[in-house]
């Protein structure tokens, strides 16, 4: 199998939830393969299903004056941050494609494994904890382990969307807007603090998608253009949804060259 990979730069958290949406359900009508979203977002705050509005440390008017958007969606998960310096990845993927099919469960598992391989790439030892969700580094001594990336995910029909945050460079200052996850009793922490040298996102980008290759077996194909995720008009008959993006990532398309990693 194929999972095409698509950097989309620094995009606005609307867009990127519009965009899920459209290949969610271009992946239902098998009109396009897996595929992972690999961008940064300005700063936000997202709520999910099973989040705490009490988790949001700041008033809605400081929120505001800082330019912090607040988003309540449907992923799995309680309150957690993103920004520039994070990478933010989006697998939409189709867990029954996979032989033998995924569940839920063992898909999480995968991409943290995914994040885990990618941290020791930069010398970085991570792990998981038992009961909480996502990827934390060691325990030594009187210091805790501390979350590096976040997790979390909504699965409809058997098609995955949300997925992961790593900090990379990420500003750390802006997490004590929040309690992240819900978990008051554990610090965050970026690949910046964590590596004897920062590592760029060019890097971890090509990392995390080499081991999403490697951990769910696929190879990995990387796309220049939005356009290269649509079928052919030929090949695709007429269909409810239309072959096009919302019309803010327009800029994303145009000449396209692909290269496999």
């Amino acid at each position: 199998m194929v999972l095409s990979v698509l950097d989309l730069g620094r995009l606005d958290y609307a867009t990127g939830l519009a965009l899920q949406k459209t290949l969610v359900e271009l992946r239902h009508q098998q009109r396009t393969g897996n595929v992972l979203l690999l961008l940064e977002h300005p700063p936000v705050l997202t709520l999910g299903r099973n989040s705490s509005r009490a988790n949001i440390l700041a008033s809605d008017e400081f929120l505001a004056k800082r330019g912090v958007e607040l988003h309540e969606i449907n992923r799995g998960g309680d309150v957690t941050y993103h920004g520039p310096g994070q990478l933010v990845g989006y697998p939409i993927f189709d867990l029954r494609s996979f032989s033998p099919r995924l569940g839920a469960v063992e898909y999480v598992r995968k991409v943290e494994e995914v994040l885990i391989r990618a941290c020791g790439d930069f010398g970085i030892p991570t792990q998981r904890i038992a009961g909480r969700t996502g990827v934390w580094t060691l325990a030594g001594g009187s210091v805790l382990e501390k979350k590096i990336a976040a997790i979390g995910v909504h699965i409809s029909r058997g098609i995955t969307s949300h997925g992961f945050a790593l900090n990379v460079t990420t500003d750390l200052r802006d997490f004590n807007l929040i309690v992240p996850c819900g978990i008051a009793d554990r610090e965050v922490t970026s690949m910046e603090l964590e590596a004897a040298t920062a590592p760029s996102m060019e890097r971890v980008m090509h990392a995390v998608a080499r081991y999403f290759g490697q951990v769910f077996e696929q190879q990995v194909l990387w796309l220049e253009s939005l356009e290269d995720l649509l079928p052919s008009p030929a090949a695709s008959p007429a269909q409810d949804t239309p072959l096009s993006f919302p019309k803010q990532l327009k800029h994303l398309t145009g000449e396209k060259e692909t290269h496999f990693a």
